[in-house]
């Protein structure tokens, strides 16, 4: 049984940049965003003077996780498990939770998610942080990389077993925690920061547009602009979250080029080829942010029976088809301005939301 990953680490560029305020035009809410991750993480509180702790603390939590589970660290522990060819290994707390998190959503999703996927996406040249592979989100112009590998289906999430902190992984499994883990982080932040300003007032914290709230929320909920493409000027919808959390999955963002041809983010765990159906972005709310990453992650794998999927869930969903055309279920409000109903209960989280 091998235990830990040793060395010493460094912060990583993105943990040296300062959050930057972000005018609201409303006193009564501060805000503040900077990079993490590969993506952008963004915090509003209130009261306002909650803003320095809540930043303070949100860095502290996105720091570990990305020390815990980035696949693109080489001194990060799920980096040095991925490297050392299977085994039983005895995980730190940290990253034990994002491995039971990441097996509960594949177990409740029957596979359309799966953290086994991660020889799946180093075959098609998600090898590194994506910045390193296109500095747009599009696929860079005129650019092309070597041609794919053969695709790779997942082993199956089935192979892995944690009991507790204890891990036996078969070799030649990679683990990929990316359907679970930004919604993890925010789950995680909005946790600690309510802990560290004591449980007054309210906090949002979105890494990437996965969005977990918690405490008491501003009149008629926090405001949450729903996009439908990489740095859309304007929302396609603006609605309010008063408890829980919102996801975002969409394959319009994170593509390259190899071989002449565009892939995408978002693998289907029984093919090890992009997702390929009729989604182009999915928004899911649930009780947690973790649960909600990993629905709208398997509803565009799902494709044609996502709606089916979604509806028996019992979660509240928007649906963009490559054709444009919107779909709402579980009561995802058609106007703009309205609260988003939530869901109890996490299909995640041992004992339900944390």
């Amino acid at each position: 049984m091998t235990s830990g990953a040793a060395g010493t680490t460094r912060p990583v560029p993105w943990q040296r940049a300062p959050w930057q305020r972000v005018a609201t035009g409303d006193d009564a809410v501060a805000v503040a965003e900077r990079a993490a991750l590969g993506t952008s993480a963004r915090v509003a509180v209130w009261p306002p003077e909650n803003l320095g702790a809540a930043c303070a603390v949100t860095g502290d939590v996105l720091a570990a996780l990305d020390l815990q589970a980035s696949r693109f660290r080489p001194d990060s522990e799920l980096s040095w498990l991925n490297e050392a060819g299977g085994g039983l290994f005895m995980l730190g707390d940290g990253l034990a939770e994002a491995v039971g998190v990441a097996l509960a959503a594949a177990r409740w999703t029957g596979g359309l998610t799966d953290p086994t996927v991660g020889a799946a996406l180093v075959s098609l040249g998600y090898d590194r942080d994506f910045a390193a592979i296109s500095r747009g989100g599009e696929p860079p112009g005129g650019q092309d990389g070597e041609p794919p590998g053969a695709p790779v289906a997942a082993p199956g999430w089935p192979l892995v077993r944690l009991d507790g902190p204890l891990l036996r992984l078969p070799p030649g499994i990679r683990l990929d925690l990316g359907a679970t883990a930004k919604g993890l982080g925010s789950d995680r932040a909005v946790r600690a920061v309510m802990f560290a300003t004591g449980h007054q007032g309210g906090i949002l914290v979105s890494l990437g547009g996965d969005i977990a709230v918690a405490g008491t929320p501003p009149r008629d909920g926090w405001p949450v602009a729903v996009a439908e493409e990489p740095d859309q000027a304007v929302p396609s919808q603006l609605v309010r979250l008063a408890a829980g959390a919102v996801a975002t999955s969409s394959v319009s963002c994170r593509r390259w080029r190899r071989g002449g041809a565009v892939l995408h983010h978002i693998v289907d765990p029984r093919t090890g080829h992009p997702a390929d159906g009729p989604w182009r972005t999915v928004t899911v709310a649930a009780a947690t942010c973790a649960d909600a990453n990993a629905a709208s992650t398997a509803a565009i794998v799902a494709g044609a029976r996502a709606q089916d999927w979604l509806t028996t869930a019992g979660l509240p969903a928007r649906l963009t088809g490559h054709d444009g055309r919107v779909r709402r279920l579980g009561g995802w409000p058609a106007d703009d301005g309205a609260p988003v109903p939530v869901p109890r209960g996490s299909h995640v989280y041992p004992g339900g939301p944390r």
